[in-house]
């Protein structure tokens, strides 16, 4: 099997740039970790880097059937370290005992959904480094009062510490996308607990940002707390977008000791 045909409902883009993938696996290099998985390996191109420094450690999760066949012709030393899976849906304790970093060209129309998932099981991910369409970059590493600031942005950048490493034109894909990219990075915070019930703030910030144009007192009003005392709060006449992840730490821990 010499050629793997990228397909749609994958969102696959393979890259096939050397350089871009050389730049994201020194990334990865730089780590103390030594326990890798990377998503979406496609044919490759990333897994021959990271297996340099990783060639027993280096885990990959592939959904595509002809993909994994390939990699089991072409990458034999990874053996039955190549699993196929629908990343989504595994069960991120079974791949590793102890923390590992995650990696990988991530496959653009599930690359919310993996942000997602890094934070469900962020005490196992203390580092995740990845491509994503620029535009989800954006969203994860912005800050208050710009327009990529967000859910994404808010819930990330509250456990981890995020940064974006560079951006990569479309000629680095086969097939080039329609959108520039970019490799990010997050690294665990040292002090990662929010000082807040968790739950309600990702509640919270998911109704602030629901109705972003609004200011906070109209959504909010949903959690039961009286319109006198939300208006009384000194965040009540701002918008989502104007607040700093303390800000609705603040919020979040005003709202439970408030709501009827």
């Amino acid at each position: 099997m010499n050629k793997v045909r990228p397909k749609k409902k994958f969102g696959q883009h393979f890259l096939t740039d050397l350089s871009v993938a050389e730049r994201l696996a020194a990334i990865v290099v730089k780590e103390p970790i030594d326990q890798i998985l990377e998503v979406g390996p496609g044919t490759g191109v990333l897994t021959q880097f990271l297996l340099k420094n990783h060639p027993k450690t280096l885990k990959v999760v592939e959904i595509d059937a002809e993909s994994v066949a390939f990699l089991h012709e072409h990458f034999k030393i990874l053996g039955d370290h190549i699993i196929e899976a629908d990343f989504l849906r595994l069960n991120l304790d079974d791949i590793f005992e102890g923390p590992f970093i995650l990696a990988g060209n991530y496959p653009y129309n599930i690359s919310t959904q993996i942000v997602f998932k890094i934070l469900e099981y962020r005490n196992q991910i203390p580092f995740m480094t990845g491509m994503f369409q620029l535009e989800v970059a954006k969203r994860i590493v912005s800050k208050k009062d710009t327009k990529d600031y967000g859910i994404l942005s808010v819930l990330t950048q509250a456990f981890f510490d995020v940064n974006l490493e560079f951006t990569v034109e479309p000629g680095a894909f086969n097939p080039p996308p329609k959108v520039q990219s970019a490799v990010i990075s997050c690294r665990l915070k040292s002090n990662n607990t929010l000082g807040c019930n968790e739950v309600l703030f990702f509640q919270v910030v998911k109704t602030g940002f629901g109705q972003r144009r609004k200011m906070l007192s109209n959504p909010l009003g949903r959690f039961n707390v009286s319109k006198e005392l939300l208006l009384q709060n000194r965040f009540a006449k701002l918008r989502a977008e104007n607040l700093t992840v303390e800000d609705f730490v603040e919020l979040t821990n005003f709202i439970e000791q408030n709501r009827n």
